[in-house]
């Protein structure tokens, strides 16, 4: 059986604002700090924004045009329309 207890954490500023930005409205730093280090964590697709940059956001929405072309080139054919 674990007891609860409270420890004090001596943290940057910045890492602190890193905290109070992040943490959710209805949620105590421990429960943020639980949120962001549990192993089952699932993401939000809202983590992922900004990780490509502009140019390669086009470039693979380019790809995928050309894939897209490409099927329906082969779907047409396969349909014999």
């Amino acid at each position: 059986m674990y007891i609860m207890g409270t420890k004090t954490l001596t943290i940057m500023d910045d890492v602190y604002g890193m905290l109070v930005d992040n943490k959710l409205e209805s949620e105590s730093f421990s429960d943020e700090l639980r949120r962001i280090l549990s192993k089952k964590r699932t993401k939000k697709l809202s983590d992922f924004f900004g990780i490509l940059s502009e140019d390669e956001g086009a470039g693979m929405r380019k790809d995928l045009e050309k894939i897209k072309a490409a099927n329906r080139k082969l779907l047409i054919k396969k349909l014999g329309v």
